[in-house]
């Protein structure tokens, strides 16, 4: 999207949606992902979240600032990481994984609602009266599912430091858990170095486009109900 905008390709309510979309997930997305890992680190017993001042909704407790960069610029990026003592969990394997699986799914969960409220917005407003605020709003809401399913893919990619890896540890013996995690300063450079040459581009695309397909497809169900039972579809395409 930034490469459109900077080329003239894009529209001016696309830059203003794009733009202040990205806002909301640097400001609202990023904090609730980050308040969903400390909650659910709280709820199973572990109080360090809570001490480290990281169980609030409060955007500069978890900002990132380079992360945050990052997802204007490219679309993914991340938040400052909520600390955890996995000792204090009962099950502290499955508390890890449960704790990391936290984060991810809110952004899902988001992406869903901003779906909802997409085709909401697209079946109560014709596209023949469809005016500059209408269609901003549509590509504010397009463009925040997007970035938040973006963010829930790349996280769950099992490499350190992403919430994937943390993941494993509910799978991964702890001898090679703990080998892997010894390389993991080596593993996030390399990462970074793969994302910014574009070698995962197609496979993340891929994951992105199947989950915004199965999201969109449930978010649209009522909305294709209560068409065919007005006689007629009403529906937008952005």
């Amino acid at each position: 999207m930034l490469r459109m905008i900077l080329s003239g390709g894009a529209s001016i309510p696309a830059i203003i949606g794009y733009i202040l979309s990205t806002a909301l997930v640097i400001f609202l997305t990023l904090p609730v992902h980050e308040y969903a890992h400390a909650r659910t680190a709280v709820k199973l017993g572990d109080p360090t979240p809570r001490y480290s001042g990281r169980l609030t909704l409060n955007p500069f407790a978890h900002i990132d600032y380079m992360g945050s960069l990052l997802i204007l610029l490219i679309g993914f990026g991340w938040a400052k990481p909520v600390p955890v003592n996995a000792r204090n969990f009962r099950n502290p394997k499955g508390g890890m994984a449960i704790t990391a699986l936290a984060g991810p799914l809110s952004n899902l969960v988001v992406a869903f609602i901003s779906l909802l409220l997409l085709h909401l917005v697209a079946f109560i407003w014709p596209a023949y009266v469809l005016n500059f605020f209408g269609r901003l709003v549509l590509y504010l809401l397009s463009y925040l599912a997007s970035i938040n399913i973006s963010l829930a893919v790349f996280n769950l990619i099992p490499i350190p430091p992403l919430d994937g890896s943390r993941i494993l540890t509910a799978v991964l013996p702890d001898r090679i858990y703990y080998k892997i995690m010894q390389y993991e300063q080596i593993i996030m450079i390399v990462l970074f170095v793969v994302l910014f040459l574009g070698f995962l581009n197609g496979p993340l695309s891929l994951l992105t486009n199947a989950v915004w397909n199965g999201l969109d497809a449930v978010a649209s169900l009522p909305f294709d109900l209560l068409g065919r039972l007005f006689s007629g579809s009403r529906g937008l395409a952005v």
